[in-house]
């Protein structure tokens, strides 16, 4: 496992995590200033700033991309919304690439029209097949560009509204199916799993399928920590340290299964550090970078 105490060479900032504070470009400027050498930036965030600029600005201050957020919200209610996600998710496909990510991540999607109240289907199968077929188109369209997906596997609460696969499991049978390893192809994993701890921590198979996801499936880790109570189950996340997921054994799984890239932060927090100046929260992630993850 490795020695985190010593610097933060393996902390990425997930750009949620300050999107209240700060656009993107100043994120970056933030970040490079605390030789942090990583992020995650979501795709609202490059929109506004524009990616060719911030494609400049990664290269000149030598940040790398630890994934890009996001795709996936597969499901419609006609096929007029189902081939419209299917285009958004190619051009979120050819940004990643453009922003050189190590891979897009996939928020799958559940109930079309949840999110905004009224559901216009309750049928959570259909969802799930919808889903299933259009990871499988977008799969073939990121291949041929050289993108690898990462489907994020979120809690049981968001399954209505953002994500109908809920467990590491679910993810890696999908993976297993579409992007069969030594059968169908010879090179790495096309598709695999963005690990996000506030999803999984409670997963009683967590261990046994993040063994069985290995170094090809595991693509993305996120960080942070689960408080009790959450006053808000979208957007109250702890820092690490702060509420009561086994941080360090986690990794140690992952890093078994032979994870060894960024640990990325990310939090949504309305009640709490969005509240906060920017730089109390980096340097509180590096601090608890050292100290917890």
């Amino acid at each position: 496992m490795r020695d985190l105490s010593r610097d933060h060479r393996w902390l990425s900032i997930n750009t949620a995590t300050v999107r209240k504070q700060w656009s993107l470009d100043r994120i970056i400027e933030e970040c490079a200033k605390r030789g942090i050498r990583a992020i995650s930036p979501w795709r609202d965030q490059v929109a506004h700033v524009g990616v060719d600029h911030i494609g400049k600005l990664l290269r000149s201050h030598d940040i790398e991309l630890s994934g890009y957020c996001r795709g996936g919200f597969y499901p419609a209610p006609d096929k007029a919304g189902l081939t419209a996600a299917l285009l958004d998710n190619r051009k979120a496909i050819d940004e990643a690439k453009q922003l050189n990510a190590p891979c897009l991540v996939l928020v799958v999607g559940s109930l079309p029209g949840a999110l905004n109240g009224k559901a216009d289907y309750h049928d959570i199968q259909r969802a799930r097949s919808e889903v299933f077929d259009g990871i499988a188109a977008s799969l073939e369209y990121a291949r041929g560009v050289g993108m690898p997906l990462a489907i994020e596997p979120l809690h049981p609460m968001q399954a209505a509204e953002r994500a109908c696969i809920n467990t590491l499991e679910h993810a890696l049978d999908i993976c297993e199916a579409l992007d069969p390893k030594g059968a169908e192809h010879s090179f790495a994993a096309s598709l695999g799993v963005a690990l996000d701890i506030y999803h999984v921590w409670w997963d009683p198979k967590l261990q046994s399928q993040i063994r069985r996801a290995g170094k090809d499936r595991l693509m993305a880790y996120h960080v942070c920590d689960w408080l009790t109570p959450t006053r808000d189950l979208l957007n109250d996340r702890g820092m690490m340290g702060d509420g009561i997921v086994e941080l360090r054994k986690i990794r140690g799984w992952v890093e078994e299964a032979g994870f060894d890239q960024y640990c990325e932060v990310e939090i949504f927090s309305e009640l709490d550090w969005w509240r906060r100046p920017g730089e109390e929260v980096l340097q509180t992630c590096i601090e608890r970078h050292k100290t917890h993850v």
